[in-house]
């Protein structure tokens, strides 16, 4: 010891962990990684698109527009910060990212229900949710995050 620093404290300022210097970044982690980034970019788009139909059609539609576009762009954040957590193997980052794709599950069956041009969107946005699904939960990707299963710890991993 001898270096003035409690037991368990690091004299680095940014310590790093064991699991993002023990093996490179797992391809399914950057694959979801990028399906994050993809749904947050298109929810901002969509966000964007709403907000600029709102303030320049009906002013009956300024109010939903708005409204809609606002919510759409805050939405957005979610699956970006996701994606920024995945690839710097933040283990947190993970609940985010599944929370993001079942949320999308329910909105893609109902673009499916419809009658018109939102079919296609309802099947790539079920694509993409599923995909992401299989890839956050798999076990590569838990381990590359440092996610251990319920009741285990460090101490009793052999």
């Amino acid at each position: 010891m001898g270096d003035g620093y409690p037991s368990g404290v690091s004299p680095e300022q940014n310590p790093t962990s064991d699991t993002a210097d023990a093996e490179p970044r797992p391809g399914r982690l950057t694959a979801a990684a990028a399906l994050a980034a993809l749904e947050g970019v298109a929810l901002f788009v969509g966000g964007a698109a709403m907000l600029v139909l709102g303030f320049t059609g009906d002013s009956d539609d300024l109010s939903t527009g708005v409204t809609g576009g606002i919510t759409l762009i805050a939405l957005a954040l979610l699956p970006l910060i996701a994606a920024r957590g995945l690839l710097l193997r933040r283990s947190w980052s993970r609940g985010p990212a599944v929370i993001t794709q079942i949320m999308a599950l329910p909105v893609a069956y109902n673009l499916l229900q419809a009658d018109s041009v939102a079919i296609p969107a309802g099947i790539v946005l079920a694509v993409v949710a599923v995909a992401e699904l299989v890839l956050l939960l798999n076990p590569a990707t838990t381990q590359a995050l440092g996610i251990q299963g319920p009741g285990r710890t460090e101490e009793t991993k052999r």
